[in-house]
């Protein structure tokens, strides 16, 4: 395969991480208690991870007045970051910027943007708000096909009925899909169940229906459950649709199809940033927090101390290898699923026995690999989804977006553009080797991936060449376990499966007095794992600190999802007829 891959290391993914400015701050004598800039008590809070989860949480709680300190083991934006290719830079030029996937921003995030615009960004009037760009488009490219490409936009109108939801939606679909009227209004009709469903009957009943049971998949044609089920489920959350929870796919086809005008939406429908994350979000980021007095500390938590119903001290081990305990007032867990619940002892759970759920809570694989080429590509002028692929397969050419660090002026001069892919499924056989990604070598997943991408691409035209492909960067979480032959991988994503709600906790309980949970798997409005949702989790969890402390502070700005106002009225009947055991009345 044309092409080289640069060997990356856990030690240089850090050292690189360092010198971008991801991490700053280092482990000094007794840096590990957060020191009392003032006079009075119980203002301290230690922010156990520095994902996007943390660095919330620490914002929202220095712009109060508190000391934060923040321990990350590895680099601060966590998954969110970009990760420099090592040894990539030639000629003085910045090194390629590589990610653990594309950075996706729909318009009906809030919780972010709000963030995003209290961040300063040299010459822009809105901070790292104005560094995100609308995408105009998005493709749908099929293998021995014609691939779909639609405008991302404004669509139909605001409807006035239930009849008028069918109409458009159904409408909408069959436009810009080759899919037949019938199954486009019987999946309008299942949206518009979804859509007047109350909440009682969501999270009661539609949690705990996978997904490919709801839209009766099994019953409609090949084109309906290759878009409308596996598509839906696959691509946007890495998940399976016989096991993908209905309220969450529900609950993202409610924003994504059923608010066609983008009613109190933050901006476009499809938006990414205007350079590598890291430069255009997360350094920026850190420095705002550093000028709020936020203190950064490089270490990992290894687990938490109990005194009576509180939190007494963490127990970590910093970047020389000492282990040490952290003292503060409050503890906020900003650690992902996988992490947060080794922490759990037996004598946390008595204190919280629903923190036991977590260990039931399902984590996949998606993660991402860049394929840096010497020519610009012309695939779509946003992200495209490689419907057919085996490993479910989306991406985004970045070149063209990327007018704040041009991608000409990174590397050795000759990379002209960067395919940024997602592989969102890890467990089917590719095509190339008959083997899953997990069991793949870095090399393998390459060859795989580019194959795949070809195979949906090329099937017209010859929009990607092995000639063009400079180099390509894997996710430096993805690790070749040589003795298993396997990858291992240090970021997986939580994946809502049916009845998974009932196993995500709250923020915050009275029985465990000073730790608050602020993950992406703590229970939200957008309920889905996300940078959207750990940021809403970890405004939560501030505004519950705010109350334990007493502060009079004003709390943390919280944002609902868009719901139809003309389709309330059916919601409120549905209260009722949920209670009596009916079924929704458009579930028929």
């Amino acid at each position: 395969m044309a092409g080289q891959h640069v060997s990356v290391t856990r030690r240089t993914v850090l050292r690189g991480a360092v010198a971008a400015g991801a991490m700053v701050g280092a482990v000094a004598a007794g840096a590990a208690r957060p020191t009392a800039a003032r006079a009075d008590t119980g203002r301290r809070v230690a922010v156990l991870g520095g994902g996007v989860a943390g660095l919330t949480a620490a914002h929202e709680l220095a712009e109060r007045g508190f000391e934060v300190t923040v321990y990350e083991r590895r680099a601060l934006g966590g998954k969110a970051r970009s990760i420099a290719v090592p040894g990539s830079g030639k000629d003085g030029r910045p090194e390629l910027w590589g990610e653990h996937g594309f950075r996706f921003f729909p318009g009906f995030y809030r919780h972010i943007p709000d963030t995003m615009r209290r961040i300063p960004f040299a010459g822009n009037a809105n901070g790292v708000w104005d560094n995100l760009i609308a995408a105009p488009e998005a493709r749908f490219s099929r293998k021995d096909a014609d691939d779909i490409v639609i405008p991302m936009g404004r669509f139909g109108k605001i409807w006035s009925s239930p009849d008028e939801f069918r109409e458009t939606v159904g409408s909408a679909i069959t436009t810009s899909t080759s899919m037949g009227t019938s199954d486009a209004l019987y999946f309008a009709n299942r949206l518009l169940v979804f859509n007047t469903s109350c909440d009682a009957r969501r999270f009661g009943q539609w949690d705990n229906v996978p997904w490919r049971d709801y839209v009766g998949a099994g019953r409609r044609s090949n084109e309906f459950r290759t878009l409308l089920s596996r598509t839906l489920t696959t691509l946007l959350v890495a998940a399976k649709e016989d096991k993908a929870s209905t309220l969450t796919i529900g609950t993202m086809g409610e924003q994504f199809l059923g608010n066609p005008l983008e009613v109190g939406n933050d901006g476009a429908l499809d938006r990414l940033l205007n350079g590598a994350t890291t430069e255009a979000w997360i350094d920026p980021w850190v420095k705002r927090l550093e000028d709020l007095g936020v203190t950064f500390v490089n270490a990992e938590v290894r687990g938490l101390e109990l005194d009576g119903a509180r939190i007494s001290g963490a127990r970590v081990v910093d970047s020389a290898g000492a282990a040490q305990t952290v003292i503060a007032d409050h503890f906020v867990s900003a650690l992902p699923v996988e992490v947060a619940r080794t922490l759990w002892t037996p004598e946390i759970l008595s204190l919280r026995p629903e923190l036991a759920g977590m260990s039931q809570l399902t984590v996949d694989w998606m993660s991402g690999i860049q394929f840096f080429l010497r020519r610009p590509t012309d695939i779509a002028r946003g992200h495209t989804a490689y419907v057919d692929s085996p490993w479910s397969l989306t991406s985004i050419a970045q070149g063209q977006f990327w007018n704040r660090t041009p991608i000409t002026g990174l590397g050795d001069g000759t990379v002209q553009d960067c395919l940024s892919v997602d592989i969102s499924d890890w467990n089917t056989p590719g095509m190339l080797y008959g083997k899953t990604a997990k069991e793949c070598t870095h090399d393998e997943i390459a060859r795989e991936a580019w194959a795949q991408l070809k195979a949906h691409l090329n099937d017209r035209a010859e929009l990607l060449r092995d000639d063009d492909l400079h180099s390509w960067f894997l996710d430096a979480g993805v690790a070749w376990d040589a003795a298993q032959q396997r990858n291992t991988n240090a970021d997986p994503l939580l994946i809502n499966t049916a009845g998974s709600w009932a196993l995500r906790p709250e923020s915050h309980s009275d029985a465990l007095q000073n730790l608050y949970l602020a993950g992406d798997y703590v229970r939200t409005n957008v309920d889905l794992a996300t940078m959207e949702g750990a940021s809403e989790a970890a405004r939560t969890a501030v505004n519950k600190l705010l109350d334990v402390a007493g502060s009079d502070a004003p709390r943390c700005t919280l944002f609902t999802l868009y719901r139809a106002e003309a389709l309330e009225p059916f919601r409120q009947l549905d209260i009722q007829r949920y209670a009596a055991g009916q079924p929704n009345m458009f579930d028929v």
